[in-house]
């Protein structure tokens, strides 16, 4: 028998003060029997970081939600589309191939990889070259420290506040906060 998904409930109060952005979201996020909680909240980070495009994208006009990502390798970790079901931002997490990168740069206006993990320069290192050519393509670095620590936010439902400013997010519930500024690599 097939392990199922874990379903995580979050209630994610954005604060984007670098893109005037303030808006509440009520995500379910089913965690893959392979994913760690580690992974699952570098997920809801990068949507935190996104959710601006609601507005400043779409007008408003569409959906940011997460994607199948582990489930199905066609499908992105978080996405947001306009609602002809145009995919105008595909974001995945961890060390993407670059197959599945071409493959995402032919289906959305935009991609964006949030890799985290220790080995995270080594992958780069490798694929740099082949990915530079993907025009669309934007790759940011979460320090490992700081991914370890939004493990320790995850529980099965969850109230969290992000707030955005000057580049840098603060996730808290109302125990801890946890602080990362990505560096964007291209």
């Amino acid at each position: 028998m097939a392990l199922k998904s874990t379903i995580f409930k979050a209630h994610l109060a954005v604060a984007d003060i670098d893109h005037a952005y303030y808006a509440d979201h009520q995500l379910t996020l089913a965690r893959h029997p392979s994913e760690n909680d580690e992974r699952m909240m570098v997920r809801l980070a990068a949507l935190a970081l996104s959710a601006h495009e609601l507005q400043s994208t779409l007008g408003g006009d569409g959906v940011l939600g997460f994607g199948a990502g582990l489930s199905d390798p066609d499908e992105p970790d978080v996405w947001l589309r306009d609602y002809t079901q145009r995919t105008r931002l595909w974001i995945e997490v961890g060390q993407p191939e670059e197959k599945p990168l071409v493959r995402a740069s032919s289906k959305a206006d935009r991609i964006q990889v949030y890799c985290f993990n220790h080995a995270a320069e080594i992958w780069w290192k490798g694929l740099q070259n082949k990915v530079s050519r993907l025009e669309r393509l934007e790759v940011y670095r979460i320090p490992s420290a700081a991914s370890q620590e939004l493990a320790k936010l995850a529980e099965r439902s969850m109230q969290l506040q992000a707030t955005i400013q000057e580049g840098s997010l603060m996730l808290s519930n109302s125990r801890d906060t946890v602080e990362l500024t990505c560096e964007r690599w291209k």
